[in-house]
């Protein structure tokens, strides 16, 4: 997808013929044709439009000439995966002298919900503003998909709780890989941040210093909660697996606490059964006190086992 954005009227809006005037190109999954005509259309060297399409892309930042290229990672809810329902993907943005261009390899809300709040706040002549607008958008989406884990992760708890299944463990370990994705793209980011707020090769005003300081701030606290969130759900993990682990070793104790008291009444039985004089062999009760002794004798264990708390 290919959109053009301007400032017309005190507003941001899609223009197909765009004029001279500052702009924001926006590509979402582009083709190769819309490629090339961004190429064209600003003069960016072709690497810096293409490079932010690859998924494993890592967030940095590339001056060269008049365009500076920045990636970040930002976050994605996919409702329809149900493996693992939050990840990241490389978002690239360019600055040229009156344009910022932002490609992706797919639509994402960053972009979209930053349309939409964005539209009468900020021009796109403003470089540096609109670009930390959008950093601060793509922090803001972390923190709200992370208030939405944790949601989901207690609604889970709340179900093992009441009976484990292995249905419940693994969405739980499907939240737990959307917390990894988020921590290791929250820290990549904030290396970038900081790059950026401390490079000398970008002129940046001190109120645009300002907002960025801003958004290395909600990075930071995205971090921190996707940490915390990350660490609580871990030990939640480990803790059901350790009361699997521990109902699992009382089943075994109590199995084996029956064979124990059933192999007693077997032991006698099998030593009647052979085909020797054995004492009460001719007694008219012996059937009867055979029994007898060996209920007392699984009376006994179960006594001895009890006193030793093996139940």
């Amino acid at each position: 997808m290919f959109a053009t954005y301007q400032w017309v009227d005190g507003a941001l809006k899609e223009v197909t013929a765009p004029n001279s005037d500052a702009c924001w190109i926006n590509l979402a999954d582009p083709s190769t044709d819309e490629i090339s005509k961004v190429e064209k259309i600003t003069g960016i060297p072709r690497e810096f439009l293409t490079d932010p399409l690859d998924k494993d892309e890592r967030p940095r930042l590339e001056i060269e000439d008049e365009f500076t290229l920045l990636i970040v990672h930002v976050p994605y809810h996919a409702p329809h995966d149900n493996q693992i329902p939050f990840q990241t993907l490389p978002l690239g943005i360019v600055l040229t002298s009156n344009s910022v261009v932002t490609i992706c390899n797919r639509q994402t809300p960053v972009t979209s919900t930053f349309l939409t709040q964005i539209r009468r706040v900020c021009p796109p002549g403003d470089l540096f503003r609109f670009t930390f607008q959008i950093l601060w958008h793509s922090a803001i989406l972390y923190l709200r998909y992370l208030r939405d884990i944790r949601q989901r992760a207690e609604v889970i708890e709340q179900d093992l709780h009441e009976s484990i299944s292995n249905t419940a463990l693994m969405r739980l370990l499907n939240i737990e890989k959307s917390l990894v994705y988020f921590t290791t793209s929250l820290k990549a980011n904030d290396i970038m941040i900081g790059r950026l707020e401390h490079t000398r090769q970008l002129d940046i005003p001190d109120k645009d210093l300002d907002v960025l300081e801003d958004v290395a701030v909600e990075y930071r606290q995205a971090l921190e909660m996707a940490t915390i969130h990350s660490n609580i759900l871990t030990g939640t993990l480990d803790t059901f697996a350790s009361i699997i682990s521990n109902n699992l070793n009382n089943v075994m104790k109590f199995l084996t606490s029956i064979t124990l008291v059933l192999m007693l009444p077997t032991l006698v039985a099998s030593v009647y059964g052979m085909n020797v004089a054995l004492p009460l062999a001719s007694h008219p009760h012996a059937f009867t006190i055979l029994m007898i002794l060996s209920v007392l004798l699984s009376l006994i264990v179960v006594a001895i086992l009890a006193k030793r708390r093996f139940f």
